[in-house]
């Protein structure tokens, strides 16, 4: 396979995992964020500290060999769980706050992470970190795209993915009928940041080099977009938007000065003509397409009737 290709596959696959998690929260749960981006930096480099320092530390201190996989092992599962109790922090603070608060609570948090890591010398400030050991490969990825899109899936149509959904659609009813509204959103915040702590890790792995501008309020939004794109509720919409809008801007490279143009009159050509997205609510599997060919048939027959009602008249 040649090597482009593969680069952008395996850049698609850890865009996925970051955005899977951000749909349980904007798509399933109603929360919009904008600072997932200061998670995925969280994991990249809590992961790069422990493959290129920690094996370093413990032969100098301690005369102990590590593994490089046994440390990316370690750096992954390092990575989501300091993404995980970072989100549990922030959501304690903004949780409880309405409305587009919340969303301008997390952009102002992932640009303090940008600023922060902006200022430690240790993990190479402003310049960035490089020669990070390549240790992500393109079949792990997949692999881990595959478990992440069966938990995501298991999650949502689980009875607590359910109560996500009820908050989204409407959360004083939800919380009159006795679903834990701050516990629920909590859950979703934790498990969407765990998720891009594990991606930032497989990022940084992969390309060797990471850079706090990397993880700007841009690459927030962009997530977002993907979410949006390719419809708010949707595990199939949350993949097919992430792999357009990954291949998109790589399909017109060639046109260096204008893909960007193209990527953003596509994205804004989706949001006017198709606010729900590419798929909406529906998922592409042949039971959510009988449920969503039902629902559309039920409109259509209540449009009729009510037609005829008016024609009576």
């Amino acid at each position: 396979m040649d090597a482009y290709i593969q680069q952008i596959i395996v850049m698609t696959g850890i865009n996925l995992i970051a955005v899977l998690g951000l749909s349980i929260l904007t798509g399933f749960t109603g929360l919009f964020s904008f600072g997932h981006a200061g998670f995925m930096a969280i994991g990249s480099y809590i992961a790069a500290i422990c493959t290129a320092r920690l094996p370093q530390i413990l032969q100098t201190q301690f005369g102990l060999h590590l593994e490089p996989m046994a440390a990316f092992a370690l750096a992954v599962v390092a990575g989501a769980l300091a993404a995980g109790v970072v989100s549990w922090l922030i959501g304690m603070l903004t949780l409880k706050l309405k409305g587009d608060y919340f969303c301008i609570a997390t952009m102002g948090f992932g640009e303090a992470v940008r600023i922060i890591l902006n200022n430690i010398p240790y993990v190479g400030g402003a310049r960035g970190w490089e020669s990070l050991p390549k240790l992500t490969s393109i079949w792990l990825v997949l692999g881990l795209d595959v478990l992440f899109v069966v938990i995501t899936w298991n999650l949502i149509n689980s009875r607590q993915g359910r109560n996500m959904v009820a908050v989204r659609e409407e959360e004083l009813a939800a919380q009159m009928s006795g679903i834990d509204v701050y516990r629920h959103k909590m859950t979703a915040l934790i498990v969407s940041a765990i998720f891009a702590g594990v991606a930032g890790a497989l990022m940084a792995n992969y390309i060797q080099f990471i850079r706090p501008t990397m993880f700007n309020m841009a690459r927030s939004t962009d997530l977002t977009i993907m979410v949006i794109f390719g419809g708010l509720g949707s595990i199939s919409g949350t993949i097919l938007g992430t792999i357009l809008l990954t291949w998109l801007p790589e399909v017109f490279r060639n046109f260096a000065q204008w893909r960007l143009v193209v990527y953003g009159l596509a994205v804004i050509v989706i949001m006017v003509g198709r606010p729900q997205g590419l798929v909406g609510g529906m998922e592409l599997t042949p039971s959510g397409i009988r449920k969503a060919m039902t629902a559309r048939n039920a409109r259509k027959r209540f449009k009729e009737v009510g037609d005829d009602a008016g024609g009576q008249k």
